[in-house]
């Protein structure tokens, strides 16, 4: 024999013996029975609940329910339970069941005295009484003040968004950060480890997207000079916006599809899991160890990227040029150097290392945000991607609007 069942055994023989002794001195134990009473006034009716309505009672009154749930003569019924001891799912559906068929002859049925405990248990069988009668939905606000409400949580959410991007932007320029005491140590191997998943597993399909967008513009471009005879003029059209525009466009947004997304999914992940806490507490800096390599890596990455991305595009517009407009590739060549200047690549370039700043930082931003769950990351992984791609368009026209200005 175990040692539990020697304490069970030893428990059972002390409740025998108290109730001998009890019997002994000519006292009973408490009645814990159901009881129900009945109380009819003008009013109505009140039913008062006695002892405990567990499983192993009940059945003392379910006929008594069941009369009750037939009886006619009143309007509106209170049932009382100040008096009940206790309470479980089989006490709880009789009288959920009470409820309900009062309810459904149109009786007004209250719940009194209804402890708090309880109502997780009433609410699992249904909780047919002490249930108002459906109240009509709230009538919605003018659209206008509708739209200004959504603007206004919008600008909100917008301002939380910037501090905590200014927050990861400053504590990323002051350095990684990587254990208290050691300022600003660096170190490179995750710098580089970095550079090699975001820059160097992003060349093929950054590549082979700005060739055949290349090859799109310098075919659609030639169709339509075609008919002014201006067809040789297609070479400064992909030239020039290739290297101004399309080539850092193109490769920012799908980098903000490819690398944003994963930083954020990454970043979710650990924060989901509690990581980022557990580098709190052993010293180290979340930033410092998160988000400061992965900047790094993408501000050199995406400069590079857009290089090998304009080389692809000219590259396929000379091929589609040669093919399609039977213009050889040495005339396409002494055209473009002819049609571009030092000025026309710098505009482009220019522009890779601040929209690798954003995407990093709105892709930091959103794993941050994640709660502690899958649902919460999914949100978070498209809202990174949406805002990223989103927000570099709108510097990119910006940056052309100042280029206008400054007549660059």
């Amino acid at each position: 024999m175990s040692l539990k069942d020697s304490i069970r055994i030893e428990k059972l023989y002390k409740h025998k013996n108290m109730l001998t002794h009890a019997a002994d001195d000519g006292s009973a134990a408490p009645d814990t029975s159901p009881k129900i009473d009945v109380t009819r006034d003008s009013a109505g009716a009140t039913i008062a609940l006695a002892g405990r309505w567990t499983s192993h009672s009940v059945h003392l009154v379910d006929n008594e329910m069941r009369k009750l749930q037939s009886e006619q003569g009143f309007s509106s019924a209170t049932i009382d339970l100040t008096h009940v001891g206790g309470l479980d799912t089989a006490g709880a559906w009789l009288i959920e069941r009470l409820g309900h068929a009062l309810r459904a002859r149109d009786v007004d049925v209250k719940l009194k005295g209804r402890r708090e405990a309880w109502r997780p248990l009433l609410a699992a069988v249904g909780e047919a009484v002490d249930r108002d009668k459906p109240e009509k939905p709230p009538k919605k606000p003018f659209f206008v003040i509708r739209l200004l409400e959504a603007l206004g949580k919008l600008s909100y959410a917008a301002w939380d968004d910037f501090v905590m991007a200014m927050h990861i932007l400053g504590a990323t320029i002051r350095g990684s950060q990587m254990k208290l005491g050691r300022g600003s140590g660096i170190s490179f191997a995750p710098i580089v480890t970095q550079l090699d998943r975001m820059g160097v597993g992003a060349v093929p399909v950054v590549m082979l997207m700005s060739a055949i967008i290349g090859g799109i513009i310098a075919q659609q471009g030639a169709f339509q000079l075609r008919y002014f005879g201006a067809e040789i003029f297609v070479i400064d059209l992909v030239g020039i916006l290739v290297l101004r525009e399309i080539g850092v466009l193109l490769t920012a947004i799908m980098v903000a599809g490819r690398s944003g997304s994963a930083i954020t999914a990454e970043i979710g992940s650990m924060k989901m899991r509690e990581e980022t806490d557990a580098l709190t507490v052993i010293g180290l800096n979340p930033v410092g160890v998160l988000v400061f390599p992965r900047l790094v890596a993408l501000v050199i990455a995406l400069p590079l990227l857009t290089i090998l991305a304009d080389l692809a595009a000219l590259a396929g517009a000379c091929f589609v040029v040669a093919t399609y407009s039977h213009i050889p590739p040495a005339a396409f060549l002494e055209r473009l150097r002819d049609a571009i200047a030092v000025s026309t690549y710098l505009a482009g370039l220019i522009k890779a290392p601040f929209m690798a700043m954003i995407i990093g930082i709105m892709a930091s931003v959103e794993g941050m945000k994640v709660k502690g769950s899958a649902e919460s990351l999914g949100r978070r992984v498209t809202a990174s991607v949406v805002k990223s791609i989103f927000v570099v368009i709108v510097v990119d026209g910006l940056f052309a609007m100042f280029y206008a200005a400054i007549n660059f």
